[in-house]
């Protein structure tokens, strides 16, 4: 039954007052042993152990490694009588709750609530006591029959806790311990029909959304003879079920669907109930189907929603803050936000973090982004053959449905991350690889409480190997760390990359300017926030740094030494490059891929990480090339070699498209010697595939295939453009030579424009500009890290950071061109 959190009837507040201790292990067995006096210090709950000593400014590596061999006890006083529940929404992770001195339960996950009744007068202690978790990970069963190198130690498999502060290489130090979810006192209000659970399933078949529901009220509450649900204009009657329980269900006919918002309107719909004269909100719900599609041969995954295939795109979620795991509305929007802007349509919650609260999924139900859920299982040999353990991953199972179930955002549960890759990789044989929890327990559990979302066992999953690319769900890194050519996006033939495309991106200067870490790649504090695959001999700046001399052809090493301003530059470019190159590959109409998600979304500290989104919250410049790889409307090239260029024009939107397609070829980035125009009509969520020769009409090496004599230009640009107003939809460059390192002259110009309170900035060049990054310490630009092609103006709004001060002023730079422009406000 999916819990109602703010209950019809009753009075939920924070227990607040909090104040913690640290102690060595076992030191005190009850609160009564704890030392007089004592170090106690204020805190926060919902908080963490390492988010108490950051406040404090005592967190560092060592302190933070520390928790994980101490107790931690948390109190507070209970200010005013309590006759009615207490309710922990999460402790990580061993836990003992004593009230008034007297222990009343002992939780041994941190993704289990915990309620309490109890009575309590005025003054009542309460009181947390967090076990030191590592003596208990080295008194574990240590045999198994595969042991990860990413996650240590393996005792950790035993214990319902993220795998966050386990994973040397890329994630901070430091078990998450603590009430790092509300602590709520719950009293119930005199003679109110006081509502303990909802269920709820909605369905729609194209033309009707369905909405069936069912309340549970306390057992001490007496219940109506009927209930009125009220939902999109339409209500229907509750009766009682004679289980205690008042149900109905309600046909809503053309009710307006639920899509992604790169498909179409995320519409969602305020449901409540009326009860003996009461009404009572219970949020609001989406209608939406959702279809698997296998594929031609059986052996693919993608997703159609509401009879419309969608391309899913996105990133991996991490953290909004893996100090704190601070949750809520507050700590989730600014990412998924920018998640939004950047064209995404999935974010994919895996199995090494933690499972976020309702107010992710509320957020992601608003903004039209789908949600791939992964239980908290990765790479461990998990004791599947304990009842016990099966039993806990059911629970946590059906905690986390439940509270989603009106949710349209969530698509996809998966068990787990990398566990049968681990084991295949380590030589299990393929009896091995699977398991009950992921063969029973949890597609047990989506039957029972989401019916209407996919389940895909493990990720990657699929094939003769769990993470072959051309089979089921895999984690590409193809491109990436195996550092094979760009061709082999396509050469991989992949079907869903769950996720991919890795790389140690480096900041913004605005991210960089406080010298946390400081600018130097070669400073050991530089290097620590670098992710890096445990045991391997290279990291993932050596990846970037491969791409780099590739797709540049410089050295890396020495230009690092000897111009780190420009070495800086085009680490941000290739990143973008790459990435917006590889995608152009899965979108093209003839491709298999039906769904891509970036690893990671966000940093999880300082530095150069693999997330496209700043620890600072500052989009990263693989984020500026996210945003135009994945937009709805799009125009893409790709070199098909002797058959020239193909030009992909998708029409993702539920609107019919009329726009006119544009091609010219540069020589020397400022002479056109080829231009081509075709119109097209795109009927909704449809694409086409344009041959650049058809376009020209006549010969022209334009990939530079044929080779016949000198190149006759060193780039080409094509311009989608909307055939009413003009406007440019999409762009999209093809450089048959290599994107070189050349500089030049370009004639950069910028040109500040205001309306109102909003500012825009006017870029234009003379001469083709190579990957143009926009600086301005107080605004952040909309776009960034782009190509500029001559006679095409960019504008570009700027948006104010959260805390500057001043009009906007900065520069504009471009990787091939020697000159920059300046603007400032006034000037």
């Amino acid at each position: 039954m999916a819990r109602i959190v703010a209950r019809s009837g009753q009075r939920v507040e924070p227990l607040a007052g909090w104040s913690w201790l640290a102690t060595a292990a076992d030191a005190a067995a009850t609160p009564a042993d704890l030392p007089e006096g004592g170090d106690w210090r204020e805190a926060a709950v919902p908080g963490t152990v390492a988010g108490t000593l950051r406040a404090l400014g005592r967190l560092d590596d060592a302190s933070a490694d520390a928790i994980n061999r101490q107790d931690h006890w948390y109190r507070t006083q209970v200010i005013e009588p309590l006759n009615g529940r207490l309710r922990f929404e999460g402790l990580a992770t061993v836990t003992e709750i004593w009230v008034g001195g007297v222990k009343q339960a002992d939780s041994a996950s941190m993704f289990a609530p915990v309620e309490l009744a109890v009575d309590c007068p005025a003054g009542t202690e309460i009181a947390l006591c967090f076990r030191a978790l590592a003596p208990k990970l080295a008194a574990a069963p240590r045999r198994s029959r595969w042991r990860p190198a990413m996650i240590q130690p393996n005792g950790l498999r035993w214990f319902r806790t993220s795998a966050l502060g386990s994973m040397p290489g890329w994630c901070p130090p430091g078990l998450p311990t603590g009430p790092y979810r509300p602590v709520l006192r719950i009293e119930s209000e005199a003679g109110a029909a006081r509502i303990e659970a909802a269920d709820l399933r909605t369905s729609y078949d194209g033309q009707t959304g369905t909405v069936a529901l069912s309340l549970s009220l306390a057992a001490n509450a007496l219940l109506p003879d009927r209930g009125i649900m009220h939902c999109a204009g339409g209500e229907t009657a509750l009766h009682a079920d004679g289980e205690g329980k008042l149900a109905g269900t309600l046909s809503l006919r053309n009710v307006t669907p639920w899509f992604p918002h790169t498909h179409g309107e995320p519409a969602l719909h305020d449901l409540t109930v009326t009860l003996d004269g009461e009404t009572i909100g219970l949020g609001r719900i989406g209608f939406r189907s959702l279809e698997v599609d296998r594929g031609e041969d059986g052996e693919g995954f993608g997703l159609i929603v509401n009879g419309v295939p969608v391309f899913c795109r996105g990133a991996c979620w991490s953290n909004a803050d893996v100090t704190t795991l601070a949750g809520g509305r507050a700590a989730y929007e600014p990412w998924l936000r920018l998640a939004r802007e950047a064209g995404m349509n999935m974010i994919r919650l895996p199995g090494v973090m933690t499972y976020e609260d309702e107010a992710f999924f509320a957020l992601c139900d608003e903004l039209g982004i789908m949600v791939w859920q992964e239980m908290m299982l990765a790479n461990f040999d998990y004791p599947q053959g304990d009842a016990g353990f099966r039993a806990a991953i059911a629970a946590e199972a059906e905690a986390l449905l439940s509270r989603a179930q009106g949710s349209p955002s969530l698509a996809v549960l998966c068990g787990g991350s990398e566990v049968f890759q681990q084991s295949a990789m380590l030589g299990a044989p393929p009896e091995a690889w699977s398991g009950p929890v992921f063969d029973e327990v949890l597609p047990e559990a989506v039957a029972a409480y989401r019916p209407d979302i996919a389940y895909v066992p493990n990720s990657p999953s699929g094939g003769a190997l769990p993470f072959v690319a051309d089979k089921g769900v895999t984690h590409y890194y193809g491109v990436g760390a195996y550092m094979r050519g760009l061709d082999d996006a396509r050469r991989a033939n992949v079907r869903f990359a769950a996720e991919g495309l890795a790389f140690a991106n480096v900041p913004e200067e605005v991210s960089l300017r406080p010298g946390k870490p400081p600018a130097i790649t070669h400073h050991p504090d530089w290097k620590r926030a670098v992710p890096r695959d445990a045991g391997a001999s290279w990291d993932f700046e050596d990846v970037r740094d491969h791409y780099l001399e590739r797709l540049y052809g410089l050295e890396p090493a020495r230009l690092r030494r000897e111009d780190p301003e420009r070495y800086f530059a085009l680490s941000r470019a290739v990143v973008a490059e790459v990435m917006e190159e590889t995608f152009a590959e899965w979108r093209r109409p003839a491709s298999p891929t039906r769904g891509a998600l970036v690893w990671l979304l966000q940093d999880l500290q300082p530095g150069a990480g693999w997330g496209v989104i700043a620890s600072d919250g500052e989009p990263k410049s693989a984020w500026h090339g996210l945003a135009r790889a994945f937009r709805p409307v799009q125009l893409t090239l790709t070199d098909e070699g002797v058959n020239g260029l193909g030009l992909h024009v998708l029409n993702e939107r539920p609107e019919p498209l009329a726009a006119t397609v544009e091609l010219t070829c540069w020589r020397a980035g400022e002479v056109a010697v080829v231009q081509a125009k075709r119109e097209v009509a795109l009927a909704p969520h449809s694409a086409t595939t344009l041959s650049a020769f058809e376009l020209i009409g006549r010969f022209f090496d334009i990939a530079y295939a044929y080779r016949f004599g000198p190149p006759g230009h060193d780039v080409t640009s094509a311009v989608l453009r909307d055939a009413v107003s003009g406007k440019v939809l999409a762009e999209a460059f093809h450089f048959p030579l290599g994107r070189g390192h050349e500089r030049h002259h370009c004639g950069l110009a910028a040109k500040l424009e205001r309306e109102g309170d909003d500012w825009s900035l006017v870029l234009s060049t003379r001469r083709f500009a190579q990957s143009v990054e926009i600086v301005d310490h107080a605004w952040r630009p909309e776009r960034s890290w782009f190509h500029l092609a001559p006679g095409e103006p960019r504008r570009v709004r700027l948006h104010r950071r959260v805390g500057a001060s001043g009009e906007p002023s900065g520069e504009v730079r471009a990787v091939n061109a020697l000159d920059r422009a300046n603007y400032a406000a006034g000037a």
